[in-house]
């Protein structure tokens, strides 16, 4: 298999998310989720991902479509194409899956997903994250993780605009 195909067989439609989650569930392995808008992938994300991906044998990665991050983050955003920030993280070899998400919140597809563990970072208390619900009535754990200084799509945004602007 090229390398190119092997992150893109990781970008999945909802059905073949839930034929994986019923493969990985059925062989024992623990599945984190998390989600996000991933706009401009950096080091804060990186070090989120990853401590993510410690806490379990799958990291699935929900991913805002276009259209959701313009509703949520406003009309210039995103700068990257869904296709293209759906391609930067499955290319990181610590996750085993994306899927888009047309929602403002991903509840419905961690209620299809039923993760063991549902992380997001600091910023959210446990019980406002979406699908916190779901998790802990399952008996998941849902967990935050302290986000690395200094790193803010927003904030590089707004610094490049202020630069070139």
């Amino acid at each position: 298999m090229k390398k190119s195909e092997v992150f893109q067989s990781k970008i999945f439609s909802w059905e073949q998310m839930r034929q994986h989650v019923a493969m990985w569930k059925f062989l024992g392995k623990k599945i984190v989720f998390t989600n996000g808008c991933f706009d401009l992938l950096h080091a804060g994300h990186i070090d989120y991902l990853s401590k993510a991906a410690d806490l379990g044998d799958v990291l699935l990665i929900g991913l805002n479509t276009d259209h959701s991050v313009q509703r949520l983050k406003g009309s210039g955003r995103p700068l990257n194409k869904e296709g293209a920030r759906a391609a930067v993280l499955a290319s990181l070899h610590f996750v085993d899956g994306v899927v888009l998400f047309e929602e403002d919140t991903p509840y419905e597809l961690i209620n299809l997903i039923r993760p063991e563990v549902l992380v997001k970072g600091n910023d959210y208390k446990p019980e406002e994250i979406a699908g916190f619900d779901i998790v802990t009535g399952d008996g998941g754990l849902v967990i935050t993780l302290e986000l690395l200084e200094g790193y803010s799509t927003t904030d590089l945004i707004d610094k490049i605009r202020n630069t070139h602007g």
